[in-house]
């Protein structure tokens, strides 16, 4: 597939009526990851859409280069094809894309949940050396060793046994080399710092207490930048906090929809 082609572009789609939520997962996952807010989206009304990226699960790999502004743009071309809007919910990458589809494309998003995300890995050095070595050692170890090896560090040490190989299985399933190398790649070219003040967007922002992978500081940092936010510490869960403890993320993402709602019909009623 092309840059913003949604030919190629597998999309989970549930509801047929109602506010659209579109769901972005991480670099490791696909749109099973949302398994856990669909039921409970579409129980409240809502219709929800959840991306396999370009790259990942059952969506065609891109014929070229992505940027993360190619990502936020074909994540655009979707609200286009079925709303005028959409509540955009991301997960790590995917609340990278997320606040970038924000700023590029304001008119678009109703309301942002970023959710264990970062500014992006470009904000160190280090950090970006890091997000680019993670190819060559998928290339070494191959998806399913290398789900492996990270699946489990994804969620608390606590965390059920099936719960990590369902996230294992679900990574093995999803990531291949050429997909999961564009994705790392604008993770490390991206800082998000300098534009998180232009997001219009009314933003909740939630982070799993015991993520190992970006941490509560990453959120805070994205909290702290962004002016229409609320900032949620979920407890008992690492960076797949709406996997590991569902219920309470879903409660703190319904309340936000509707209060988002709520205050723009008060507004609209003037």
């Amino acid at each position: 597939m092309t840059a913003h082609d949604l030919a190629g572009l597998h999309l989970a789609e549930t509801g047929d009526t109602g506010p659209l939520v579109l769901c972005l997962h991480g670099i490791g996952s696909s749109s099973a990851a949302f398994a856990p807010q669909t039921e409970a989206l579409a129980a409240a009304g809502h219709r929800v859409v959840a991306w396999d990226a370009p790259g990942y699960g059952r969506s065609a790999d891109p014929d070229g280069d992505l940027t993360l502004d190619d990502y936020a743009d074909t994540a655009a071309a979707v609200i286009r094809a079925r709303a005028g809007e959409a509540h955009v919910v991301g997960v790590s990458w995917g609340g990278v894309i997320a606040l970038r589809l924000a700023t590029r494309h304001p008119d678009l998003v109703a309301s942002l949940t970023v959710a264990d995300s970062t500014p992006g890995s470009g904000t160190g050095p280090e950090k970006a050396a890091a997000m680019r070595a993670r190819v060559p050692e998928l290339e070494r170890l191959g998806p399913r060793a290398f789900a492996e090896e990270r699946g489990p560090r994804l969620l608390s040490p606590d965390a059920p046994p099936e719960l990590v190989r369902r996230v294992v299985d679900t990574m093995a399933g999803s990531i291949r080399t050429p997909g999961y190398r564009q994705a790392a790649e604008s993770m490390a070219a991206t800082d998000l710092r300098g534009e998180l003040a232009d997001v219009t967007a009314p933003t909740l922002v939630l982070c799993g207490d015991q993520d190992r992978i970006t941490g509560p500081d990453a959120s805070q940092v994205l909290a702290g930048g962004l002016h229409r936010t609320a900032y949620v510490i979920v407890k008992d869960a690492g960076h797949l906090a709406n996997q590991e403890q569902p219920e309470h993320f879903n409660a703190w993402l319904l309340s936000h929809l509707h209060i988002v709602t709520d205050t723009r019909n008060q507004f609209e009623k003037g």
